[in-house]
């Protein structure tokens, strides 16, 4: 028989992992002196041993493992079992390879010196939001076309929400896709949560589903977002995902008295470029 260090060499593994085989039950060994508790193994026992390592490699738990040794399922089975460890596998590489592409895009984006840290940009997925919110069209992006839209539809929305009785939330804004002669729909209200807040001609409660998006905080101004934007879109592309809907804008800090104090998340929602 062997001891367990010369076991352990044979089998390329160390003698303290013998031991834990044999605590959980895996790999008992041939003999365990009554004097000294050496453990000894037989040269037979490597056929189970190579069989618990190869096992290992194929990512299985110690538990499986005993399960699998304990039991000797029908090929069948393992095959099944087999087939299971591949699906987990594949989806483990898939989320490392968008983690990797995610890794470059924040390179990029730091070399060229983007407008925006790229590791201030996050994936995450959006909180439900109820809003009250009016539709109008402004000429097109941009501050000086959007502004006077936001300055003309909200206190209306304010307006019907107090007399509504119910308190507004974040303020949020979004946008349908640029019309062919350029102008494009504006859609600006306030979270209204569970409140009980009827609709009117103009203002609309709409829920926003709930999606995955690229989000960024814009501190400052609105009148320098373009370039934030930019960056987001170039951040999406080079990470391996696609716009995949209409963005949104949260303002947390809304300071139309000061507006380099105004804090804005702008989100993009986004689905893995095929």
């Amino acid at each position: 028989m062997l001891s367990i260090g010369d076991f352990a060499r044979l089998g390329q593994v160390s003698p303290r992992t013998l031991r834990h085989y044999d605590e959980l039950g895996i790999l008992r060994p041939g003999r365990v002196d009554p004097d000294t508790g050496y453990r000894f193994y037989r040269v037979a026992q490597l056929e189970r041993l190579h069989r618990v390592v190869a096992l290992r490699d194929l990512g299985f738990s110690l538990e499986q493992i005993g399960e699998l040794l304990e039991d000797d399922p029908p090929l069948e089975q393992f095959v099944a079992m087999l087939r299971a460890r591949q699906t987990e596998i594949e989806l483990s590489v898939s989320k490392e390879q968008a983690r990797l592409r995610r890794v470059e895009a924040h390179l990029r984006a730091l070399e060229a010196e983007a407008p925006v840290p790229s590791r201030d940009i996050v994936l995450k997925a959006t909180q439900p939001l109820r809003i009250a919110e009016i539709a109008d069209t402004a000429p097109g992006f941009g501050s000086e076309n959007l502004g006077p839209v936001f300055m003309r539809v909200m206190p209306e929305v304010f307006a019907h929400l107090e007399r509504a009785d119910a308190q507004p939330g974040i303020m949020v804004a979004w946008y349908e896709e640029l019309s062919e002669d350029g102008t494009v729909v504006l859609h600006a209200g306030f979270d209204i949560g569970d409140q009980a807040v009827d609709g009117a001609a103009r203002v609309r409660i709409v829920d926003l589903p709930v999606v995955e998006v690229a989000s960024v905080v814009h501190r400052g101004s609105m009148d320098n977002v373009v370039p934030v934007y930019e960056a987001l879109v170039r951040w999406i592309e080079d990470s391996g995902y696609r716009l995949d809907g209409r963005s949104r804008e949260l303002y947390h800090e809304w300071r139309p008295d000061d507006h380099t104090r105004s804090v804005t998340e702008l989100q993009m929602p986004v689905a893995l470029a095929t």
